[in-house]
């Protein structure tokens, strides 16, 4: 009998114009962590639908449970023993916390009807379970991304199942949150559950990792015991030499004042924000999941009501009240949800990248095509964006190569003002580093940036100051030099001047 729960042998997965997989495998031991690694492209989620039957493999051989298996799609798989869950969420957001645990299984009285006590009594046991503060009637759509993504790692530990794969599931969850999830995986595997992990976090891969797979442009590279690897050793086999500055801060000449925030203030969100950005200027803002710190950019770039305070660029007051105006104000948000504000997953690669600068590419009322195919093709090289031709639906490519669209997509409105929120969020450290290197270019050009992210060595890396939020109100802001991990934290906390 193997020793192993799931083998994949030399799988192979060809897309028109591109093979994905180069014939790569991939060895799981029931009761393990076992985490695949790679820079986004390499292959792993790719992988990971092959395995559940979203994508049919081109060709190779998978093993589940002793048995040849060849799943025609997810349910199958979860019948099976394996459920997954997704990078990218699929809320239904108009419906309750329990029929989003429950869809495609809703408990049925008779052929017709739903048994809606059954299927709230249930999620509320698996929430106690689980030890989750989750409420089964609250509406998804009240929920924070945060709140959404532990709902999710609930369905796919509802399914029993003998294999969960995770795709960067403490992407968008707080500290405290990511302990508990690993309490939800140190429990399944004294269960004998396999947990297929994917994520580009090593603080948290050298704390769970039982085994680790590396994968580079669509090939296997090796796998080994999680304690015989470094950080060093892993991320030379991801990317194929050694990264030596994943912060590649340039010092850039500050200038005069470009964009001033005075007393703003939305709703309950967020009160009383004040500040100034600067030309060449980064601009970390810090703060734990649900300081306000999204809620600010977004009043700025006018999706989100003003209640009070002013906004002035360039010392003229703006009068912002959508998107529209910000970017005719040359001000550029790239947001924090991806698939949900950001891709238009439907449309090509090109489309996608001038999606925020068409009307600059007209002839009259006609679009011009050579224009914006010219400035796509420009971009989409620049940022080393890997995909097979400019016509590839943006919602095939990987999630750092969709985010790489999605800046060249501002670069392209050549915005005085850049915010960006989590720009690095689920993406490898060799992207990482091309992004970090990106911004620092920007700021040397004399562009102003606004860097909200939830990684602390990102903001400390990369920032000038730092502006930090605890429960919508601004705490502090930091200059490079004082701020620190720790100071950060208690201006996070709310804990600044309190004594231990």
């Amino acid at each position: 009998m193997s020793e192993y729960i799931l083998e994949m042998k030399n799988i192979v997965k060809e897309f028109p114009g591109v093979k994905a997989l180069k014939g790569v495998n991939l060895q799981v031991r029931p009761g393990t962590v076992h985490t695949l690694m790679g820079e986004n492209g390499a292959g792993k989620s790719t992988l990971m639908k092959c395995l559940i039957g979203i994508y049919k493999a081109t060709f190779g051989e998978i093993i589940f449970d002793g048995k040849k298996v060849n799943f025609a799609g997810p349910t199958q798989a979860i019948k099976a023993g394996i459920s997954m869950i997704h990078q990218e969420l699929s809320p239904v957001p108009e419906r309750p916390v329990c029929e989003n645990l429950w869809l495609g299984r809703l408990p049925m009285k008779n052929a017709v009807m739903v048994d809606h006590a059954k299927m709230r009594k249930s999620a509320q046991e698996l929430f106690d379970r689980l030890g989750l503060d989750l409420d089964p009637d609250e509406k998804m759509g009240n929920l924070t991304v945060a709140k959404m993504q532990m709902v999710e790692i609930a369905k796919a530990v509802s399914y029993d199942s003998k294999v969960v794969i995770m795709d960067e599931p403490t992407s968008a969850i707080t500290e405290s949150e990511v302990e508990h999830l690993f309490r939800i995986i140190e429990d399944l595997k004294k269960k004998n559950v396999a947990i297929i992990y994917i994520s580009h976090k090593m603080d948290e891969i050298f704390r769970i990792s039982d085994d680790i797979s590396v994968y580079r442009d669509g090939e296997y590279i090796a796998t080994d015991r999680a304690a015989n690897l470094d950080v060093n050793k892993v991320i030379t086999m991801m990317v194929g030499r050694e990264m030596t500055n994943i912060f590649p801060k340039v010092e850039c000449p500050i200038g005069e004042t470009v964009l001033k925030v005075d007393h703003l203030s939305s709703g309950k969100a967020f009160h009383d924000v004040s500040f100034e950005l600067h030309k060449g200027e980064i601009l970390g803002f810090a703060g734990l999941v649900g300081a306000g710190r999204t809620e600010v950019v977004e009043t700025i770039f006018g999706m989100r009501q003003r209640t009070g305070g002013k906004v002035y660029k360039d010392g003229k007051e703006l009068n912002i009240r959508s998107p529209k105006d910000a970017i005719e104000n040359r001000i550029g948000l790239l947001t924090e949800d991806r698939r949900g504000n950001g891709i238009v997953g439907l449309q090509s690669v090109a489309m996608n990248t001038v999606l925020a600068n068409m009307s600059l590419k007209r002839y009259g009322f006609l679009l011009n095509h050579r224009k914006m195919r010219s400035d796509a093709e420009e971009y989409v090289k620049k940022l080393n964006v890997k995909t097979p031709t400019l016509e590839q639906l943006i919602m095939n490519l990987s999630g750092g190569n969709q985010q790489k669209v999605l800046v060249a997509r501002w670069l392209l409105t050549d915005p005085d003002i850049l915010i960006m929120d989590e720009p690095t969020r689920g993406i490898d450290v060799g992207a990482k580093a091309e992004i970090h290197t990106l911004i620092s270019q920007l700021a040397g050009e004399g562009k102003a940036i606004i860097m909200i992210s939830s990684e602390m060595p990102e903001v400390l890396g990369m920032s000038d100051r730092v502006l930090v939020m605890h429960e919508g109100e601004m705490t502090g802001i930091l200059d490079r030099k004082e701020a620190t991990d720790e100071l950060i934290m208690k201006y996070a906390t709310g804990k600044v001047g309190e004594t231990a």
